[in-house]
């Protein structure tokens, strides 16, 4: 039997803009995402059965067809039955570094992780654009977490621009464990509030999500600028978020209260907020600092940094 051991990077949104309503329902979104270092491990193994199994450390997880990997593995199987036919099921091992339910796009990962390892279980030799093309119809984050790197995704999340990548900048991450945001509940709740503000006609929704790439955060972004960086980040999220979480706001304010942070902001759908710094010193003593300012064993911390790439294959056997 052969197996392959992948590394799934989390991801992080420097910016996240919504625009507006999109007619299958979703938003029209302008992000910037970027990967991190912070990362679960996968392994994907031929098994003799015609079945696919599911495993995992966290016991939050689930382990049936609610889980984005196990979905990856049957996409995989509706898209290539011959090659399903004659190399047989997979089982799948999900070691859990990630936070789960955490904006991190742990599971979105998992799912892209899978979509590689079939590939190369199954020797189909799919390109990259062909791997993201398939992620795009588990969820929108998996053709990003396919690429990885540093990207203006536009659409729903799934048409990507890649950027020269980032490498220097530290990050500390922090989550409440039992905290979690439903990302159908930030957006359907930021449509309630906010959606009279939106751009209305696809001309006009076109052309601002075009207009990300002029902006003054990718213009950072290009120069590898980490305190322009820091000074653009933006997230619409947050404005229905923050107010809802009130621990989640006390995070992000005490994260801008610290000296060293170059600047702080909550990840995509939250809870999980991250603070960007220039150096890992600064880093690891700012994440020091939070543990004083916060005594609360519920609070998971973390330091992590950009990374220029997405899944990774580490060993095969």
């Amino acid at each position: 039997m052969h197996s392959y051991s992948l590394i799934a990077p989390a991801k992080i949104n420097l910016y996240l803009e919504i625009i507006g309503n999109r007619p299958d329902g979703y938003h029209e979104l302008a992000m910037i995402l970027q990967s991190i270092g912070l990362a679960d491990q996968i392994v994907v193994r031929s098994i003799s059965t015609d079945s696919i199994r599911v495993h995992c450390n966290h016991p939050q997880v689930p382990t049936d067809k609610s889980n984005l990997a196990y979905r990856a593995a049957e996409l995989m199987v509706r898209q290539f039955p011959e090659a399903f036919a004659k190399y047989g099921g997979v089982e799948i091992t999900i070691n859990k570094q990630i936070p789960v339910a955490a904006g991190l796009a742990g599971g979105s990962t998992n799912a892209a992780s899978v979509l590689v390892g079939i590939d190369l279980l199954w020797k189909l030799g799919l390109t990259q654009s062909e791997l993201e093309e398939l992620g795009s119809t588990l969820g929108s984050d998996v053709p990003f977490c396919v690429a990885g790197g540093t990207a203006i995704a536009t659409g729903r999340g799934e048409q990507l621009s890649l950027l020269p990548s980032l490498d220097t900048i530290y990050i500390v991450l922090a989550k409440y464990r039992s905290l979690e945001v439903s990302t159908a509940w930030a957006y359907k709740t930021y449509r309630q509030q906010f959606g009279h503000s939106y751009i209305r006609d696809n001309d006009n929704l076109a052309a601002r999500a075009s207009a990300v790439h002029s902006g003054a955060i990718v213009k950072a972004v290009l120069d590898k600028d980490a305190g322009e960086i820091a000074k653009k980040l933006h997230n619409d999220l947050e404005r229905v978020v923050l107010p809802a979480y009130p621990q989640v706001l006390q995070l992000r304010e005490v994260f801008a209260n610290q000296e060293g942070v170059l600047g702080t902001m909550m990840s995509g759908s939250g809870p999980t907020i991250f603070a960007l710094f220039e150096s890992q010193q600064q880093a690891e003593l700012v994440l020091l600092q939070i543990r004083e300012a916060i005594l609360d064993e519920d609070l998971e911390l973390f330091v992590t940094r950009t990374i220029t790439h997405g899944i990774q294959v580490v060993s095969s056997v």
